[in-house]
Order: structure tokens, then C-alpha cells, then sequence
């Protein structure tokens, strides 16, 4: 059986960028948020979430992100609400796929609330990904066109960095592409010393 890394870090510290580098190293990689995507836009979860947070979230058969961003990242009890339907529908589909990939040495779960959600209790390593907060919220702007305002509610609403790597057993700092890739080099290297 692979074992599983828990790769995190909060919103815009470049997990997506650091999983892809894993990958290019023959690591298979799950990206939790884009799978829960795909997950909730299955017509069976669009009928829970219509049922709990009303139509004015679903558009065109489709969740709409915005709407239910704002409506979330504003109340707390609504977030844990929508994390209750989807994370527990994520956690069967990563359970399937890590089988699938039971042949790997170790496989790659990213998740940007892997500690909120108790994910890290099923990994065997966990990776915590940093970079500086304007760094972050600039990437967050480029890539999402959300508002400074949206974009540090979001960030409050995840653990902070110094909490996350009490946790974890690597931390990579990623400002610049060259150092994070090292980064990955030298950790992939101990993860695999370490199992083998």
C-alpha cells in the first residue's frame, strides 16, 4: 500500500505549483479542491446543497462559486454546513484512487484544509507549502479576480502557517521556482529513503 503525504498550505502559498513538481517526479497527485469541483457538481450533490443552502446557489446545473463563496467565507457555521456534504464524499473518492495507485511508493494528497478537516490523520508525512502573505494575496488576485477584502477573509479562515508546520515534517518555502524546486528534490528523496 502507497503511503500518503499530505501536502497543505494556506490559500495562494503555491501547493498546486509544489504537487505539480512532485508529479514531474513520477509521484501521483490528488488535488483535493479540484476533485471536490467535480464532486460537487454532481447532479446528487447539487440536490443536498440546493436542499440546505436554497436555489440562489445553483445556476445553469451548475454550483455558482461566487455566490456561495460569499455566502461561506462570511458565516462560519455555513462553511462547516457545506464541508460536512462535500468532505466526506472526497474522502471515499481519495480512498478509491489511492487504491488505484497502490503500486507508488507514496502518494500526494494536496488539500488547503488538510489540518481543518482532520485529513493529516491519514497521512503518514505532511508537507506544509509557506510564502509570504502579500506574495500570496497577490497570486490570489491574479488568479481568482477576487477583492483584497474576500481574499484575507478567506485566508482567516484557515489555519495560519506557524500552526500548520507545529504538524508537519517538511516545510518548503516557495518564493522563487528554482528554490521550491530543490525543495522537492531533497524531500522526495527523504520521503523515499524513509519508507524504503
Amino acid at each position: 500500500m502507497a503511503k500518503i503525504v499530505g501536502l497543505t498550505g494556506g490559500i495562494g502559498s503555491g501547493k498546486t505549483t509544489v504537487a505539480k513538481m512532485f508529479q514531474q517526479l513520477g509521484v501521483p497527485i490528488y488535488i483535493a479542491d479540484y476533485e471536490a469541483k467535480k464532486i460537487t457538481n454532481l447532479p446528487e450533490t447539487l440536490k443536498i446543497i440546493e436542499t440546505q443552502f436554497g436555489s440562489s446557489v445553483i445556476e445553469n446545473g451548475q454550483l455558482n462559486r461566487t455566490t456561495m463563496g460569499q455566502l461561506v467565507f462570511s458565516n462560519e457555521d455555513k462553511l462547516k454546513q457545506l464541508n460536512a456534504i462535500i468532505h466526506p464524499l472526497v474522502a471515499k473518492h481519495f480512498k478509491e484512487w489511492v487504491k488505484k495507485n497502490e503500486n507508488a511508493l507514496y502518494v500526494i494528497k494536496e488539500a488547503a484544509i488538510l489540518f481543518e478537516t482532520n485529513g493529516h490523520t491519514s497521512c503518514d508525512f505532511i508537507i506544509t507549502v509557506t510564502a509570504p502573505l502579500d506574495v500570496r494575496i497577490n497570486r490570489v488576485l491574479l488568479r481568482d479576480h477576487l477583492s483584497k477584502e474576500e481574499i484575507i477573509r478567506r485566508i482567516n479562515t484557515q489555519w495560519t502557517d506557524e500552526k500548520r508546520i507545529i504538524l508537519s515534517d517538511f516545510v518548503i518555502e516557495n518564493c522563487s521556482l528554482n528554490k521550491t524546486q530543490e525543495q522537492v528534490q531533497t524531500i522526495h528523496k527523504e520521503i523515499s529513503k524513509l519508507i524504503l
